[in-house]
C-alpha cells in the first residue's frame, strides 16, 4: 500500500495531495457564480408545503453534502435526525406549538412581535405534519469514546451553522423547500428523538414541495453595499 504523501510544517500526520481541486478562468467564475446566484436568489422561506413524497436518497445526497461543511478541529459536531414518521412528526408539533403559545402570550417582547408581523407567523405549526421530511438538526456539545471518556469539540455552533446553511442550499438546488424552525426551549426534541444530553437542539428544518397554492410575504434582501465593507489599505 502507498502511504499518503507527507507535507507541510507539521509531519507527524499524514495528508494528501489536494487532487480535486478545480481552478476556473475568470471569465469561468463569473458564469458559474452568475448562475449559482440566480438560482439561489430564487430560494424562499415556505410555511405551506405540500405532503407529496420525496425519495429518501435525495435527502441522504443533500446530508451527505452538508457533512462536507469545515468543522472546529475537523470533529463534526453535529447529528441529523431525519423524521418521517406520522406518530413522531405529531408529537414534535404538539411540543412545538406549546412553546409557541407560550412564546407569543408570554415570552416576546412587543419589538420581537412587531418585528414578525410582516411575515404572518403566529403558534400554529402545522407544517410541521404535512411535510415528507423534518430535519432536526443537533449541535453535540462533546462526543464520546468507546470507553466513555469525554472529546471536546471546538467552535460546534459556528460548524454546525455551517453545515446546516449547506444542507438549505443543497436542498434548494434539488428543487425543494425549507423552512428553519426554532421553538425555545427546543428540549422536547431530545426527548421525542432520544438523543443523548450532550446533544443539544439547533434547530428544526421542515422540507417538502412547497404546496400548490403556497405564499410568502413581499420583502426584500439587503442590497450589496448594505451588509458590505471593502478596506483596501
Amino acid at each position: 500500500m502507498t502511504r499518503p504523501q507527507m507535507t507541510g510544517s507539521n509531519n507527524n500526520y499524514p495528508t494528501v495531495p489536494l487532487g480535486k481541486y478545480r481552478e476556473y478562468s475568470v471569465e469561468e467564475m463569473r458564469d458559474r457564480l452568475d448562475e449559482f446566484y440566480a438560482d439561489i436568489d430564487r430560494r424562499r422561506t415556505v410555511r405551506d408545503f405540500s405532503d407529496r413524497p420525496v425519495p429518501r436518497d435525495i435527502i441522504e445526497i443533500a446530508l451527505k453534502a452538508a457533512n462536507t461543511a469545515p468543522s472546529g478541529a475537523n470533529l463534526q459536531p453535529w447529528h441529523f435526525a431525519v423524521v418521517s414518521g406520522p406518530e413522531t412528526k405529531r408529537k414534535i408539533r404538539e411540543a412545538a406549538e406549546a412553546e409557541e403559545r407560550e412564546f407569543y402570550a408570554h415570552r416576546a417582547s412587543e419589538e420581537w412581535l412587531a418585528a414578525l408581523a410582516p411575515l404572518g407567523t403566529d403558534d400554529r405549526k402545522p407544517f410541521l405534519e404535512t411535510a415528507p421530511y423534518l430535519i432536526a438538526v443537533f449541535l453535540q456539545k462533546y462526543g464520546e469514546l468507546p470507553d466513555g471518556r469525554k472529546v471536546k469539540h471546538y467552535y460546534p455552533a459556528e460548524s454546525t451553522g455551517l453545515a446546516t446553511g449547506i444542507l438549505i442550499t443543497a436542498l434548494h438546488r434539488a428543487g425543494l423547500a425549507t423552512l428553519t424552525h426554532t421553538p425555545s426551549p427546543m428540549k422536547f426534541l431530545n426527548e421525542i428523538l432520544g438523543r443523548p444530553k450532550s446533544e443539544r437542539p439547533f434547530l428544526l428544518l421542515v422540507v417538502g414541495y412547497p404546496a400548490s397554492d403556497a405564499e410568502v410575504p413581499d420583502i426584500t434582501r439587503k442590497s450589496l453595499d448594505e451588509f458590505t465593507s471593502w478596506i483596501e489599505t
